[in-house]
């Protein structure tokens, strides 16, 4: 299956881009500009439109997808659905076992254990109705923009990064926002909820099936995704400011509510790309796709570079380059994990944290 590992690959590169933020002056606030020359603001820019808030509901998409897939290879003929919902939840445990060790260890923007409380919380949402689906989406998504928006008024005002004087002085600090899971894992809970849809219908495993569905999704999504986001985007580019506190309150409320549209459109994008490469695949698509079964390793495996970058015991570089050039360092880092996954995937061996977290959830299981 070519399209969801194509886009998992994929994911992790705007998944970096995304993470960037902290290696310039712009940081958390989305509405802060992090100066520099025209290019710096040119990708500041491009960053703040197309990635920022619009990537990681790919990222929540592919995760229910999978959980459709589980369920789909334990429940099928003769198989137990009830058996596929106790497995669920015991990989959500595990999966809230290796958020909070990545969180406290290296990065406080884990998602890893937001979706394990989905799973605990919600794994019976593989059988629900699309009615029902939809509904508590759209309930959920509503909850998800105000809390967005209270916590990008708070960094705004200089929330202050979680970094210390040392390397134990950062992990307290990170450690002390492992309350906030539960209310993540509700706000990744409406492009979960649209990746078990999806998954229901096997919308990119039959890409060939829903290619005007797919044609709509694209072309309808970016549009909603990149345009909802403009009144953030132009601050970020210091080409604008809200005139009133509730104008900047409305901008950034435009902006979670319309970030939900990335997800599927990019999902889409990627199954038009992969319906058009079907089986003429070069080395680079065998690379992506080999990091994309390994998605969760090289997920972890870029939080090493953010600790060693904007730890101050260390290169203390947060906050400190450009726009430019923290993509750069995004960038170069994907490409890196990319690599190794392609030699993991020549040699045929599974990731690290894959084959750990399979070990832990099957353990004892036939």
């Amino acid at each position: 299956m070519l399209a969801p590992d194509l886009a998992r690959g994929v994911m992790l590169l705007l998944i970096a881009l995304a993470h960037s933020r902290m290696l310039h002056a712009g940081g958390l606030a989305l509405t802060e500009p992090a100066g520099g020359g025209p290019v710096d603001i040119v990708v500041q820019w491009l960053l703040t439109s197309a990635v920022d808030g619009r990537a990681a509901p790919l990222f929540g998409l592919l995760f229910g997808y999978g959980l459709v897939q589980m369920t789909r290879r334990h429940s099928g003929p003769g198989g137990d659905p009830a058996r596929a919902r106790r497995l669920i939840r015991r990989r959500g445990a595990w999966l809230v076992v290796f958020g909070a060790a990545h969180v406290v260890l290296l990065y406080s923007g884990d998602v890893i254990g937001a979706y394990g409380v989905f799973a605990l919380m919600f794994a019976g949402a593989v059988a629900w109705s699309g009615r029902r689906l939809w509904s508590v989406a759209a309930v959920a998504l509503a909850f998800g923009v105000a809390c967005y928006t209270v916590l990008q008024l708070v960094a705004g005002t200089g929330g202050a990064p979680h970094v210390g004087a040392t390397l134990l002085d950062s992990a307290l600090l990170r450690a002390a926002t492992l309350p906030v899971v539960p209310f993540a894992a509700l706000s990744v809970l409406p492009s979960v909820l649209i990746g078990i849809w999806a998954g229901r219908l096997r919308v990119l495993e039959q890409p060939e099936r829903y290619r005007p569905v797919l044609r709509r999704a694209a072309l309808i999504g970016f549009p909603v995704a990149v345009l909802g986001a403009q009144p953030v985007a132009l601050q970020a580019a210091g080409v604008w400011a809200p005139d009133t506190v509730a104008g900047g309150i409305a901008a950034l409320a435009l902006f979670s509510a319309t970030g939900i549209a990335g997800g599927p459109a990019f999902a889409a994008a990627i199954a038009l790309v992969a319906l058009r490469i079907g089986d003429r695949r070069g080395p680079v698509t065998n690379a992506l796709v080999a990091c994309g079964r390994r998605s969760m390793t090289f997920y972890l495996a870029q939080s090493p570079v953010w600790l060693v970058v904007t730890e101050p015991s260390l290169l203390g570089l947060g906050g400190q380059m450009s726009a430019a050039a923290a993509a750069g360092v995004a960038v170069a880092t994907w490409v890196v994990t990319v690599l190794i996954a392609d030699v993991l995937g020549r040699t045929g061996r599974r990731g690290p944290a894959e084959a750990l977290l399979r070990r832990l959830t099957y353990r004892g299981r036939a």
